[in-house]
């Protein structure tokens, strides 16, 4: 059985590779997998089978790909590692938006997980979160109390989700809301899952000041479910590819908007109104 493990761990690690390279490309076939990792088309056809199975890509004929569909978003592991340079940017601009004292919330989304690494600077402050990984990141930040949001924990959102999760937010108060959704279409946020939908909700009811993080991949897109209208939240943060027919949108229904630029080469703050 000893023998077995090597073997097992090889798995793992060329199938972590594997979606690392697909992330990156945002698609791939068959054939060019096969020869990048020096295995046969039967064993690439595994891993995609295995890696579609926990939701991380799609297979389509003769290859696979991340892009989700306009009714798709991949698990946080995926979700993760889309848009990497854009979210660190969103993370420190809306981080930038925090004062000390202050009881923040930030939602299951890795947009918003995004700003642990900055938060650190304005402490002593108080996170309130239904997200496990925001709780891992800071659960050591001198100065940064933490109140988890139990509940039901969905592996695929890393997060708690139900009835006594949105039973601990109605006992709440908070300053800041700083969440994301799947898309916006039109003026309005749309998400995939009706529980995540009803969280985010549950959220928003108790935060005296709303903030929408969204990277520009999500606009022009749909899901399932209506989250919120954008004249909801009393600013949207975004990267400087969102399209000037979107910015301009946005800023015709009212809503506050920042564009911030990449986070190699520091924030570049557009119009906020």
């Amino acid at each position: 059985m000893s023998d077995d493990i090597p073997a097992s761990r090889n798995v793992a690690q060329r199938r972590r590779l594997l979606l690392d390279h697909v992330i990156k490309s945002g698609s791939a076939q068959v054939d060019d997998l096969a020869a990048r990792f020096a295995v046969s088309r039967m064993t690439v056809h595994r891993d995609l089978d295995a890696l579609a199975e926990q939701g991380m890509v799609r297979k389509v004929h003769g290859g696979v790909t991340t892009r989700a569909s306009s009714l798709i978003e991949s698990n946080f592991l995926l979700r993760s590692r889309l848009a990497e340079p854009e979210k660190r940017a969103l993370g420190r601009a809306a981080a930038a938006l925090v004062e000390a004292g202050q009881s923040l919330i930030l939602d299951d989304s890795t947009t918003a997980a995004a700003m642990t690494p900055y938060l650190a600077a304005y402490q002593p402050l108080t996170v309130i979160t239904n997200g496990l990984a925001v709780v891992e990141r800071l659960r050591a930040t001198p100065g940064v109390a933490v109140i988890c949001l139990g509940g039901n924990y969905n592996p695929r959102f890393n997060a708690f989700f139900g009835l006594l999760c949105e039973q601990a937010i109605a006992a709440l108060r908070a300053n800041i809301l700083f969440m994301s959704s799947s898309s916006v279409l039109g003026n309005a946020a749309y998400h995939q899952e009706q529980d995540v939908v009803k969280t985010k909700r549950a959220l928003m009811a108790i935060a005296e000041r709303r903030i929408l993080l969204l990277d520009s991949r999500k606009f022009g897109l749909s899901a399932l479910y209506h989250l919120a209208d954008l004249s909801e939240f009393d600013l949207v943060l975004t990267d400087r590819a969102v399209t000037p027919a979107v910015a301009q949108s946005i800023r015709d229904a009212k809503v506050g908007l920042q564009i911030v630029g990449d986070a190699d080469t520091g924030i570049e703050k557009g119009e906020e109104r």
